[in-house]
């Protein structure tokens, strides 16, 4: 995947250990996520987190990128490649720094890293946030994600699955009919 595409506005590259204590400090700059999505962050869950992979995916299908504005980490984000389906681009995490939040930046982010998915052949995004946060919640419809239907409970939480079709999938299911 080329994750240099997925932002014109921020440089994006691949987060490393070395970016840990800044992803960290993100993550604890939003403390309303962990009270929804426990347990709270730290360097040991950033670090699995950078590893973990759903099943049958390759860390060659995973990009945890950050986005960067003047060298500060602006926003992270988990992307899976072809998952759970070969037409799908899989978000499994994205958050953005309180510092750059109400200023419609994470929108901005989503916008380019899904027009830039579609480029790159991709028909759908899909991805989950946690049941009764609404802040997530709301934020995704505004990214125009809609729900699927299908909710996964975990040990702490339910997970909602929301997907969105990309122009270029729009198109073709449209034209089917």
């Amino acid at each position: 995947m080329e994750i240099e595409a997925l932002s014109t506005r921020f440089k994006v590259k691949k987060i490393t250990e070395e970016e840990i204590p800044a992803v960290l400090r993100l993550c604890r700059g939003n403390p309303l996520y962990y009270e929804y999505c426990p347990p709270a962050a730290s360097a040991e869950s950033i670090r699995a987190d950078l590893a973990a992979l759903p099943p049958r995916k390759t860390p060659e299908e995973k990009e945890y990128v950050g986005f960067y504005e003047n060298g500060r980490l602006a926003a992270v984000m988990d992307l899976i490649s072809r998952y759970p389906d070969e037409e799908t681009a899989f978000i499994g995490f994205f958050m953005v720094d309180r510092a750059f939040q109400s200023a419609g930046v994470g929108s901005a982010i989503i916008a380019e890293a899904l027009s830039a998915l579609e480029t790159m052949g991709f028909q759908k995004a899909r991805l989950c946030y946690v049941k009764g946060n609404r802040q997530s919640k709301a934020f995704w419809e505004k990214n125009r994600f809609m729900p699927t239907g299908v909710e996964v409970p975990k040990e702490h939480y339910t997970v909602v699955v929301m997907e969105r079709l990309l122009q270029r999938g729009a198109a073709f299911c449209f034209e089917k009919f």
